[in-house]
């Protein structure tokens, strides 16, 4: 008898999704933490770390049952006089933090010792810092097909080992690159990603940062998470900034062009359903964001159009995870 191809979802036992910290950072699927250079990306992962290492409540006071083991791997800074300083100032417990010697082989997303490094330690979450620096030398950002194996991959991993992998990315300042978001390629990094972060600072209050969810695939999404830096060096927890994050997209100033709002706004329109082609003017008209933009940027998201009730609507593509 011949293997069947097909199953029935009547076989299948549903499972609630775990989290690491809910509704930001889910176990066993792909995070993305993305933001300009200099935001502060690095440090909030870091000092994230320390919370998980130590057992300790996360910034908006959802607690972790138990210490966690991580593996921080970094491509842009040195172990000895820069990550493993952040970390002790970070007060996290280096007896569980990790990472992968590469020292003979670059270490890529795609690389089987990923796997074999969180089996090892038992990892709860595993860091990419930045995922431009762990891109395979065959693969292009830009390139769907590539990163899409490359990424299912890398989420394979994480369900199978029930871990979070959080993709730490920069964004460039360049608004021409036929992007998703500013710098981190291919559409489908995010489309693959369950749960989309976003650091940046709020020009009314120069001091703080802030963390909100972009996409939030698992869960209805979180509130702002407001930061800032001590002089001496350090991060200092603001907690919960009650902030509709709709309204951040439009209102937070992180060297933003109209065209990168208009790529987040048409994002977070769309993420969850189509739009009537006029609702979604009106809306990017209102953030000051005129049509020839919105063309742009609509192809740049190979955002799909079609007419339904005499009335044109956009859709993101469907891209399978």
């Amino acid at each position: 008898m011949e293997n069947a191809i097909c199953e029935y979802y009547s076989n299948v036992t549903p499972k609630p999704v775990d989290w690491l910290w809910y509704p930001y950072i889910p176990f066993g699927k792909l995070t993305v933490i993305q933001g300009d250079p200099g935001e502060g990306k690095s440090t909030f992962v870091l000092n994230l770390v320390s919370l998980l290492t130590n057992g300790r409540p996360m910034p908006d006071g959802f607690r972790t049952p138990k210490p966690r083991v991580a593996i921080y791997q970094c491509a842009e800074d040195g172990m000895a006089d820069t990550i493993k300083p952040r970390l002790e100032q970070a007060g996290a417990d280096c007896e569980k933090v990790a990472y992968i010697i590469d020292d003979d082989i670059a270490l890529t997303l795609e690389d089987g010792r990923i796997e074999s490094a969180i089996k090892e330690t038992g990892a709860s979450v595993f860091i990419i810092d930045p995922i431009q620096a762990f891109i395979p030398p065959d693969a292009d950002m830009q390139s769907a097909t590539k990163m899409r194996s490359v990424l299912r991959k890398l989420a394979n991993t994480a369900e199978q080992n029930n871990c979070a992998v959080i993709l730490i990315g920069h964004m460039n300042k360049g608004s021409g690159a036929k992007t998703l978001y500013r710098g981190l390629g291919s559409i489908d990094i995010a489309a693959i990603a369950r749960s989309v972060l976003m650091i940046s600072r709020d020009e009314s209050r120069p001091g703080i940062r802030y963390m909100y969810p972009i996409k939030s695939s698992l869960a209805p999404e979180g509130s702002a998470i407001a930061f800032s830096f001590k002089d001496g060096g350090g991060l200092e927890w603001q907690g919960r900034y009650e902030l509709n994050t709709s309204e951040l997209i439009d209102s937070v100033t992180v060297k933003t062009s109209k065209r990168d709002k208009a790529r987040a706004k048409l994002l977070q329109m769309l993420e969850f359903g189509d739009k009537p082609a006029k609702e979604v003017y009106a809306c990017l008209a209102d953030i000051g964001v005129g049509s020839r933009t919105v063309e742009k940027v609509k192809k740049e998201l190979q955002i799909k159009t079609y007419r339904s009730g005499g009335c044109w609507y956009w859709s993101l593509p469907k891209i399978r995870n």
